[in-house]
């Protein structure tokens, strides 16, 4: 796969036009849309919350170091492009590689994933883990307030020991208050804070929800440490999201993301010929975004049946434990 892994300059200037480019544009259209209407520059936000997952994605090529050929011009780029995501660089980028080093290891849950518990744990914990639990994995605090929760508030602390991520964090709030300072003066405290809060809204809950069916779909795999298969946890543990077309662009192709988990350095823009080219892939299943709404229902991880289950479930958990 080492042949899809060479970035490529042009591609990359293209995407940063296309995405980020756009995305500043679409700031200023709102800036000369507010005297006219609030809700025309509301819409806008809207369209302005697409262009931002295309920005998550170029940032998150960066954190891979895929995006350019160059260390520093990927973590300049990862930088700035974590400044609109409000995201510190560093700090995301060292977590999230811990992500891929434990994606589908029952063993290694919580390292940048979604909450997910085993039927067993969810039975033998106590009434306030449960209650906490149905909260976080509830969709409209999942793709609604959580993602707000996670831009705006989880990322500007963090309890890391390495210097460096806290230097990121740090780095990262004082340039997001000269930013956030610059924009309340141009467009006054309540209009910016609407509007930012929209495109946040419409980017997070797109880019959980991307997230969140990369890892829980059905058929997924999930082994303990001692049967974790690095090949076996991307090729089956990460989803063939085949997205329509329009939003595949939008969502930069994350939704090969069984690709992306085999191998992390290959960036966005090659994504699709990878999966083209290699027959290694006509193998791995696709979710279709009308089949992805059933993972919607999945809220635990059943090691017997090896599947993800429902709530509604429980009951005929709770019948076999008490028979037995």
């Amino acid at each position: 796969m080492r042949r899809y892994q060479r970035p490529s300059v042009a591609a990359a200037i293209g995407q940063l036009l296309n995405s980020v480019g756009v995305y500043l544009a679409i700031w200023v259209l709102m800036y000369f849309a507010l005297p006219i209407s609030l809700w025309l520059a509301g819409g806008l936000a809207v369209v302005g919350g697409g262009f931002l997952v295309r920005v998550f994605i170029i940032f998150h090529d960066c954190g891979h170091g895929s995006f350019f050929g160059s260390k520093r011009a990927n973590a300049i780029t990862g930088f700035l492009t974590g400044l609109l995501t409000f995201t510190p660089y560093v700090l995301w980028k060292n977590e999230h590689a811990q992500h891929h080093a434990t994606a589908g290891d029952l063993d290694q849950r919580g390292q940048g994933d979604v909450p997910t518990m085993t039927v067993n744990e969810y039975l033998d914990a106590p009434w306030w883990r449960r209650a906490a639990y149905r909260l976080v994995r509830n969709p409209f605090f999942l793709f609604g307030l959580g993602p707000l929760l996670v831009f705006f508030g989880v990322h500007r602390f963090t309890a890391s020991s390495n210097r460096r991520d806290r230097q990121s964090v740090v780095w990262t709030n004082v340039a997001l208050i000269a930013l956030c300072a610059g924009m309340i003066f141009l467009f006054g405290f309540w209009q910016y804070v609407l509007l930012q809060v929209i495109v946040m809204a419409i980017a997070g809950s797109a880019g959980t929800w991307l997230f969140y069916v990369q890892h829980q779909f059905e058929g997924v795999h999930w082994e303990r440490t001692a049967e974790w298969n690095f090949a076996d946890a991307a090729l089956k543990g990460s989803s063939f999201y085949r997205l329509p077309r329009i939003l595949q662009w939008f969502s930069g192709n994350i939704g090969y993301h069984h690709i992306h988990h085999l191998s992390p350095r290959i960036p966005n823009y090659n994504l699709e010929r990878c999966h083209d080219a290699e027959t290694l892939f006509n193998e791995v299943p696709a979710v279709t975004l009308v089949g992805s709404m059933a993972s919607l229902r999945f809220r635990l991880w059943d090691e017997e049946t090896r599947r993800l289950v429902g709530y509604r479930e429980l009951t005929a958990y709770r019948l076999a434990r008490a028979a037995r």
